[in-house]
């Protein structure tokens, strides 16, 4: 039986190292290098939209709100760059690069048919040991479903919205959003 070959791990250093050299953004679990995909139109759309209007709520305020291009270090073994995140007061970082933010507290992912359940699942778990993380939105691109995991304590609450007329409630950051808004210029198949 022909023996599978070793899997090459990564520090948690290593990875940075590299990723700030790179061309490509990638992310980074348990050691192991995740080259990210290119996004689709309805992917790319969402992000817009959301990012659009955050920023446009709170541009008065103390927070900075950034799409796709700010890693963040979910726990001490995961980096991530979220397709849409905000964060108030004093950002907090992992070095003095600035590129690693450590405190957001509003994430947003779009779904992908290829990792919808990783989104939900083991992604969530690392973003949920930030402390300052109070609200997880994920989007579907190809149906009306926003889904919110808002913290409550120790736990998160859920809640989808399914409707256009739906508003998304960020208490946290004094927001609100239309799934119509959201999903502004995307065509969803009925």
């Amino acid at each position: 039986m022909a023996s599978l070959p070793a899997q090459t791990l990564f520090t948690a250093e290593e990875y940075i190292t590299q990723e700030r050299k790179a061309l490509h953004k990638s992310e980074y679990l348990n050691g192991q290098i995740f080259a990210m995909s290119g996004a689709s139109r309805a992917h790319s759309l969402i992000t817009s939209n959301i990012s659009n209007r955050l920023y446009n709520q709170l541009m008065e305020s103390d927070c900075e709100v950034h799409s796709s291009d700010m890693r963040v270090q979910a726990s001490p073994t995961a980096y991530f760059y979220p397709d849409v995140l905000v964060v108030c007061d004093e950002p907090r970082f992992a070095d003095d690069v600035f590129d690693t933010l450590l405190n957001p507290i509003v994430i947003v992912e779009v779904l992908s048919p290829s990792t919808a359940a990783y989104d939900r699942g083991e992604k969530f778990e690392h973003y949920q040991q930030r402390t300052s993380l109070q609200d997880y939105i994920l989007v579907s691109q190809h149906r009306f479903c926003v889904e919110h995991y808002r913290r409550q304590g120790e736990q998160s609450e859920h809640t989808e919205f399914r409707a256009p007329e739906d508003v998304l409630p960020l208490t946290s950051i004094g927001c609100k959003i239309s799934v119509h808004d959201i999903y502004r210029r995307v065509t969803i198949a009925d």
